[in-house]
């Protein structure tokens, strides 16, 4: 029934086939920056371990922003400043060039330049060192250090994804997936299966450890999960509901919701003593909290006022105030770093968008056309959220930028995807 999966990086080759999500970009900006990566120079012996050069490209093509030149229309591939010919670049209107060399074994380091094309001169370098077996993430750091420079945004293509895919087999069994990918879909891993379902994975804040719901027990119950040695801790064993977690920003307590004591409410779990504290008391259906940046109040869904909308708790006071009101169905806030930005599940027309309600002017903008779009997830650069969509009668993963402006889906080359969660900046 459920397989645990201690070592991740053993793993990995096993189950990846059956996990693994193509990117498949629908939208970008109106202009974007031409840029030209350059393929890598590998500087030892035999075939690279990772083509470093096509990962930045991808990650650079996937935020929208920016159109990577394609290989064989490139004149030169030089991968030194000397061996740089601007004509060549602008021959095929590049505006920017990347170039580089790796080198090492078992350890790996990349050295990297950015120039401007139309300027001719260099505008960035930067060095990348690290574990060959992690060349990807390695790649995915220089893209989040030429993304900042190139936009003045913190990348996030150094992190993680936690969702949640399901098949089913030829006697008609569902089997439940919880995988941890990068955050382009690549070298998926399968850290939990299970034939009951599993739901709301969330993150530690510092990228450590994550925790879920799991039916692994007849009934939903709360687990933590250390990722690095795959150590388990059912939280949860009430009757009843048991489900959303959420970890405070210190990393010390946990939000959640619990029916043991009648109607579902949030409960604050600490972490060391297992101590709970209720903190919403209502015969309505409290749900879904998650914390706002400060770690000084909570957003949670209701339907004390009718319909599901986002209310908000404030730790110190103890008061309740309702945050939403634009639309009769509001639910599954989350917050961006910022703590102004909050991006929630948004009912119009009887259909299901993903939406942003900004804090301070309370204005609410649709960001998906798509019809049952559900389980947002932001981006720790706050620049795109990722949540959960049909394709025809297919569950994929889908993402869309807080302005609208840039989209790209993620389905899975076998089966359904949902409950997507994005992992925090990673320790290095």
């Amino acid at each position: 029934m459920i397989r645990i999966l201690l070592s991740l990086v053993l793993t990995l080759a096993a189950f990846a086939a059956r996990a693994e999500l193509v990117i498949e970009i629908t939208q970008g900006v109106d202009n974007p920056t031409a840029i030209a990566v350059a393929p890598f120079d590998w500087q030892n012996g035999g075939a690279a371990p990772e083509d470093i050069a096509m990962v930045v490209q991808g990650d650079l093509a996937r935020s929208g922003q920016f159109a990577p030149v394609d290989r064989k229309d490139m004149l030169g591939r030089p991968s030194t400043e000397k061996e740089v010919f601007y004509r060549d670049w602008r021959a095929i209107s590049a505006e920017y060039l990347l170039i580089g060399r790796v080198s090492g074994t078992e350890q790996m380091k990349i050295e990297y330049e950015l120039f401007d094309v139309n300027r001719q001169t260099k505008v960035f370098n930067g060095t990348e060192t690290g574990p060959a077996s992690e060349a990807r993430m390695l790649a995915h750091r220089v893209s989040d250090a030429i993304y900042e420079k190139l936009t003045g945004i913190p990348g996030a293509f150094a992190t993680r994804l936690l969702y949640v895919s399901v098949t089913r087999n030829p006697t008609g069994k569902d089997y439940y997936r919880l995988t941890l990918a990068d955050s382009d879909g690549a070298r998926p891993i399968v850290l939990l299966e299970s034939r009951e379902p599993i739901l709301a994975p969330s993150w530690s804040p510092d990228g450590k450890e994550i925790a879920y719901v799991s039916f692994e027990t007849s009934r939903p119950a709360i687990f933590r999960q250390n990722l690095a040695t795959g150590a388990r801790e059912q939280l949860t064993n009430f009757q009843g509901l048991n489900s959303s977690p959420a970890w405070s920003p210190d990393g010390g307590t946990m939000a959640m919701v619990l029916s043991k004591d009648g109607s579902p409410d949030v409960y604050l779990m600490d972490l060391a003593s297992k101590r709970l504290t209720r903190v919403t008391r209502h015969y309505a259906i409290d749900t879904e909290p998650t914390w706002m940046p400060d770690g000084k109040s909570l957003l949670f869904t209701s339907d004390r006022g009718g319909r599901p909308q986002i209310y908000r708790y404030d730790l110190r006071s103890g008061t309740t105030e309702r945050v939403t009101y634009e639309g009769a169905y509001n639910a599954r806030a989350r917050v961006a770093q910022d703590g102004r930005n909050v991006v929630v599940v948004h009912q119009s027309n009887g259909r299901f968008h993903i939406a942003i309600h900004d804090l301070v002017t309370n204005r609410l903008q649709v960001l998906t056309s798509t019809e049952l779009d559900e389980s947002p997830s932001i981006a720790p650069n706050g620049s795109m959220v990722l949540y959960a969509t049909k394709s025809g009668d297919r569950g994929i993963l889908a993402a869309v930028s807080v302005d609208g402006g840039v989209k790209f889906r993620l389905p899975a080359r076998e089966g359904d995807v949902r409950e997507p969660a994005w992992s925090p900046y990673m320790s290095q």
